[in-house]
């Protein structure tokens, strides 16, 4: 089982650094539109619960669904990609990667069923 704990602290530490280092926010390989326009997007605590279920064995919240349907499906591949990426992660990306779909897929299906018509 991956630490999530170390996923969950190293995201917000990426998130303050950039916020108040804007040099450390975007590597040179990555994509600055990943801080720039998803990041932000998203509260960090549903980021938070959408990362503990796609790594982990955690559920997001209908409002946190309903925020990163609202985030979209290009910021939240973006991200869960990025985090996947990671050396400690690597070698079950694809099993994240299909999490990630389910996760949109329900955050989307669960996102309509309590939107007015």
């Amino acid at each position: 089982m991956v630490n999530l704990n170390v996923i969950m602290v190293s995201f917000v530490v990426l998130v303050v650094a950039s916020t108040f280092i804007p040099s450390l926010a975007v590597e040179e390989y990555e994509p600055k539109k990943l801080w720039d326009q998803c990041v932000v997007k998203i509260s960090p605590k549903c980021a938070l619960h959408i990362i503990y279920q796609v790594f982990g064995n955690g559920a997001a919240s209908i409002p946190c669904c309903q925020e990163l349907v609202q985030e979209g499906k290009e910021c939240h591949d973006t991200l869960i990609k990025y985090i996947a990426d990671r050396p400690s992660l690597i070698g079950n990306e694809s099993k994240y990667l299909q999490k990630r779909d389910e996760v949109w897929a329900h955050c989307v299906s669960v996102s309509k069923a309590v939107s007015p018509a």
